[in-house]
C-alpha cells in the first residue's frame, strides 16, 4: 500500500503554472542558512512571481504560508541521509501537535533515499496523514509544492466562506418574507408599511409591544393604520387567527 505519492518526473519550475493568489510566506532563518544562495535565490523570484511577500523569521517550521486567512506549515527536507533520520522524525513529532495543516516535504532523488524514508516511515511509526508526506525528486518541484498545497488550503477556506455567507443572506432573506408575510396580514398593512414598521421599529415582536403612539411617532403609518397595527397585535381576537394568504 502506498504511503505517499511521489512525482516520476522532474519538474522545471514555471511562474505561469503555478498559483498566483498572492499571500505571505514566512522562512525560518536557520533553514535559509543552510541552504545554497542559488536556491535562496529561486525561491524568492518565484514567490514574488506569484505575489507573494516573503519575510524571514525565527519560526518552528521551515514555512509558514498564509494564503486567504489560512495558515499551512511545512517542514521542508532539501537533503535526506540516510545514516542520519532520527532528527527530522523527531522534529516531525514535535511540531505536528503545533499545527492544525502541517506537510512535510522532502527531497528523494535516489532509490536508495526512496528505501531509507519508506523504512524509516514505519520504524518511526508514522500515522498515514497526520501528517502527510510529500516526496519530491528535487528542490524546486518540492517548493512547488509547498505553494499549490498552501493555495489550495486557502481557496477552500474561501470557498467555505463564500457558501456560509451566501447560506446567511439565503436565511436572511427567508426571515425577511416571512416578517413581510406576517405583517402585511394585519388589515390595512402593504409591503410599504411593512418595511416602514421593520426599519423603525423593529422585529414583530417588538411591533407587538409598541404603542399607537409609538407607531406614529416612529413611522409614517396614519393614525387608521398605527390603531390597526396596535390593535392588532394586542387583541386576541385580531392575531389568534391571522390570514397569511
Amino acid at each position: 500500500m502506498d504511503i505517499y505519492h511521489t512525482e516520476s518526473t522532474t519538474s522545471t519550475p514555471s511562474h505561469a503554472s503555478s498559483p498566483g493568489t498572492g499571500g505571505v510566506c514566512l522562512m525560518k532563518i536557520a533553514w535559509k542558512e543552510d541552504q545554497h544562495p542559488s536556491f535562496i535565490n529561486f525561491v524568492s523570484t518565484f514567490l514574488s512571481a506569484n505575489s507573494f511577500r516573503l519575510n524571514f523569521a525565527p519560526i518552528a517550521a521551515d514555512f509558514i504560508f498564509n494564503c486567504g486567512g489560512l495558515s499551512v506549515a511545512f517542514i521542508f527536507v532539501t537533503n535526506w541521509d540516510c545514516n542520519n533520520v532520527w532528527p527530522i522524525f523527531t522534529r516531525v513529532q514535535k511540531l505536528k501537535t503545533q499545527f492544525a495543516r502541517f506537510y512535510v516535504v522532502i527531497t528523494l532523488p535516489s532509490k536508495e533515499q526512496i528505501d531509507s524514508f519508506t523504512k524509516s516511515y514505519f520504524k518511526f511509526g508514522m500515522v498515514i496523514g497526520k501528517p502527510t508526506f510529500v516526496p519530491v525528486q528535487d528542490i524546486e518541484m518540492g517548493f512547488e509544492k509547498m505553494i499549490k498545497i498552501a493555495h489550495s488550503s486557502g481557496v477552500y477556506k474561501q470557498q467555505r466562506i463564500g457558501e456560509k455567507l451566501k447560506a446567511e443572506r439565503k436565511q436572511l432573506v427567508q426571515g425577511m418574507n416571512f416578517y413581510l408575510k406576517v405583517v402585511t396580514s394585519i388589515p390595512g398593512i402593504d409591503n410599504h408599511d411593512a418595511n416602514a414598521l421593520s426599519q423603525t421599529i423593529g422585529s414583530v415582536q417588538a411591533i407587538a409591544k409598541a404603542s399607537k403612539e409609538q407607531i406614529l411617532k416612529n413611522s409614517d403609518l396614519s393614525v387608521d393604520k398605527a390603531e390597526m397595527v396596535s390593535s392588532f397585535l394586542s387583541d386576541p381576537q385580531f392575531y389568534l387567527n391571522p390570514k397569511i394568504d
